[in-house]
């Protein structure tokens, strides 16, 4: 696997401000932030290949330079679950995108397995003009949509402010376990935060970082979708 600098490179020569998707994950995994399995296919054959690899339920994304916001356009399909539906998401994707985003480059199929679900948080970073690179947590799905129930804090972390945000945020008791859901693993959530703090301080062209969703479970966590934008 290249190096997070070549990966940014590569971008910046073509001209593209955001990462695509299979490159903000290999960013992620060089770093050691667990994220989901997944393979970019090229056409049909390899898709049903690579599904067949990593095993349904199986999630196909769009890959495009041109396309940052996939499910707009039609370009996700979540929930796979033998090689008929992923014939039939494949031409379902390219048909949407054409139709949707015909300009649009498709460059492939990200094909990733189907996460069993978490509680939902997310993780980001963002750089501020002033104070340079920060680090963003919350809960995902509607905590951060509607509630905006977000912390911050100046990057680099450490230990103990990752431990602090996680307390800050309203909704840390479903973190805790709640009527009767598990308690998730807040050791993996922290080791995720000291981690996209050091990937953020060593990669200065990053202007944001969104990984959301991340699945928390009892044991472990998982990156299910990543995007990074450059500066």
């Amino acid at each position: 696997m290249k190096n997070a600098e070549h990966i940014i490179e590569k971008a910046l020569k073509e001209n593209r401000k955001f990462l695509l998707e299979s490159e903000s994950k290999d960013i992620c995994k060089l770093y050691g932030i667990p994220v989901t399995k997944f393979k970019v296919a090229e056409n049909l054959e390899e898709a049903l290949e690579y599904a067949e690899e990593i095993g349904y339920p199986v999630v196909f994304k769009i890959v495009s330079p041109d396309i940052i916001h996939k499910s707009d356009v039609g370009g996700v399909i979540i929930n796979i679950k033998n090689r008929e539906d992923a014939e039939k998401a494949y031409h379902k994707i390219i048909e949407n995108v054409k139709k949707n985003k015909p300009d649009a480059r498709i460059k492939g199929i990200f094909v990733q397995e189907m996460a069993p679900e978490g509680l939902e948080v997310i993780v980001g970073a963002i750089k501020d003009p002033q104070f340079g690179p920060a680090i963003m947590f919350g809960l995902g799905g509607i905590f951060v949509e509607i509630l905006k129930d977000v912390t911050f804090r100046i990057a680099p972390i450490t230990r103990k402010d990752a431990e602090e945000m996680l307390r800050e945020i309203r909704g840390y008791p479903l973190l805790k376990g709640f009527r009767g859901s598990p308690p998730s693993d807040e050791e993996a959530i922290i080791d995720i935060m000291m981690k996209v703090s050091k990937l953020i301080v060593d990669l200065p062209q990053i202007n944001q970082l969104d990984l959301n969703p991340i699945f928390v479970y009892e044991k472990g966590a998982k990156v299910v979708d990543a995007r990074i934008i450059l500066e």
